[in-house]
């Protein structure tokens, strides 16, 4: 089983009027939301960037760290959780992009817009890229 990353603890601290949020395991997340609310979904976006920043530049994304007192669990998006899986299995089976889309039955050029963490793309091209890299991905619900 691939490792899935998150959900990483962030603190959301009141400040000069405003709910700032940082993150131990992402020095560089800083966020800040006028609503405990606002704090949070732009904590959501700022947790995408950093990590797809980091991916992209090819540096490790951290485990995550145990929540500490007054933190909150924040996840990835489900498409951004199945991006980074994905990617993970193409860097698990040492294949090349060529060999990837021989197995797609696509061009290189869909291959390199699948591993582009810039790129959107849709689940179905993710889980058939997930099946010809020998994996599957997993969605689950839980309450929110």
């Amino acid at each position: 089983m691939i490792e899935m990353y998150g959900p990483y603890p962030l603190s959301f601290t009141a400040e000069d009027g405003d709910i700032v949020v940082r993150s131990r395991d992402f020095p560089e997340l800083l966020t800040a939301g006028g609503t405990e609310a606002e704090a949070l979904e732009l904590a959501e976006d700022a947790l995408v960037v950093v990590v797809l920043g980091r991916r992209g530049d090819g540096s490790p994304l951290p485990k995550p760290s145990r929540p500490e007192a007054g933190e909150q669990l924040v996840y990835l998006p489900a498409a951004v959780a199945a991006k980074l899986a994905v990617l993970d299995a193409f860097e698990a089976a040492g294949i090349s992009k060529a060999e990837l889309g021989r197995r797609l039955g696509v061009a290189v050029n869909e291959v390199q817009r699948i591993l582009d963490v810039d790129h959107k793309t849709k689940l179905n091209r993710l889980e058939a890229a997930a099946r010809a890299l020998g994996v599957r991905l997993i969605v689950s619900a839980e309450a929110a």
